[in-house]
């Protein structure tokens, strides 16, 4: 949605929220500034933004969990919905923000310094920190839960359904309609629609956790995904003419892609990016990956408003998950790995000459 087309030919000022320096885009922030930075700043009003989840959903259910403390940070109202989990459980789980930024990216000890080779000292690196004449997103601590007192103050849209799928008119699975009627009558009822002309306007953040999982399944496979492909139309329909920004995390690993159904949510989807856990797999072992949980793979781009996508400096990216904060980087090779490989090819490198002995102390005429 170009919202350089609304009501006044301006982009309205709204808390938590900046507009793009490439196109007319109004942003907001994912909850991670390292992540705004790699998709091109933020997240556009009216766009969806995909998370296949990793093999367990434990890192996609973090980032929407960033994504809802943000909102609640910066006073923007939250929808959200879930069949999997109680929506109350993940609201209770939504980490709280780091009052005291000057420490953030500095390290708890000197032991955790590293001296790094010459050769990667001028290497680019992701900018984490949230930069601009406003604030716009923070940094929050995994440690420490977001307190009640301010749950309670929050504008949260709770839906939540775990009853048994039936069918009606549009959907196999009603449980759809539902969460479609759901986001239709909170959008009325705040005025979200680029139509409407509030007092006070606001962006409303969407976050749906694990749709199309096993319990939104119907009678077949088919059908099942009739369903989340038709609901996933629908939503982005709303959100294009909406302040509203749609998150989804889906598990994609769940699908036999038969019919490519995951490259079709892709397509459907504005941003998308996939998670590759190394849980349980060779990757885990792997000296290379060491210091990383796993890879962030982009699937899609964002390209509203604008000829081409926006392309990244870097797609080689990891993400780790510390103690206090969930990180995402640009994958380097280890230093002494890289040691270890030379040393491996300089001693397995055939010596050619005169002599074929082989101690290098004993010279051959």
């Amino acid at each position: 949605m170009d919202l350089s087309t609304a009501k006044g030919n301006r982009i309205p000022f709204i808390p938590g929220t900046k507009p793009s320096i490439k196109n007319s885009q109004l942003l907001i922030s994912t909850g991670i500034p390292s992540l705004d930075h790699i998709i091109g700043g933020g997240l556009p009003v009216g766009s969806l933004f995909l998370i296949e989840e990793d093999q367990y959903g434990t890192y996609a259910k973090i980032m929407l969990q960033y994504f809802m403390a943000e909102g609640i940070t910066t006073a923007q109202p939250l929808l959200i919905g879930s069949k999997d989990v109680k929506t109350s459980q993940l609201v209770s789980d939504i980490p709280a923000v780091i009052t005291d930024t000057t420490s953030i990216n500095q390290p708890s000890n000197s032991d955790e310094q590293m001296k790094i080779a010459w050769r990667y000292q001028n290497m680019k690196v992701i900018d984490t920190s949230p930069t601009g004449g406003q604030v716009f997103g923070h940094f929050y601590d995994l440690t420490k839960k977001i307190e009640k007192k301010v749950i309670e103050n929050a504008n949260i849209t709770q839906w939540y359904d775990d009853t048994c799928p039936e069918k009606n008119n549009s959907f196999n699975n009603a449980t759809y309609s539902n969460l479609l009627k759901c986001i239709q009558e909170t959008l009325k009822k705040g005025q979200y629609s680029i139509s409407e002309t509030p007092t006070k306007r606001q962006v409303l953040r969407i976050a749906i956790h694990c749709l199309g999982s096993g319990l939104w399944c119907s009678d077949s496979e088919d059908d099942s995904r009739q369903d989340l492909l038709k609901f996933l139309y629908y939503f982005r329909a709303l959100l294009r003419y909406s302040y509203a920004v749609g998150v989804i995390t889906v598990p994609t690993q769940c699908f036999d892609n038969s019919d490519v159904v995951a490259q079709r949510i892709e397509h459907i989807s504005d941003v998308a990016v996939r998670l590759e856990s190394f849980a349980g797999s060779q990757k885990e072992t792997n000296p290379l990956f060491k210091n990383y949980h796993g890879l962030l793979h982009l699937r899609k781009m964002l390209a509203l408003n604008t000829i081409a996508p926006h392309n990244p400096e870097s797609r080689d990216l990891v993400f780790k998950l510390r103690r206090k904060k969930f990180v995402i980087e640009i994958l380097h090779l280890p230093p002494e790995l890289s040691d270890t490989i030379q040393r491996e090819q300089d001693e397995t490198i055939p010596q050619f000459g005169c002599s074929s002995l082989p101690d290098k102390n004993l010279l051959d005429f």
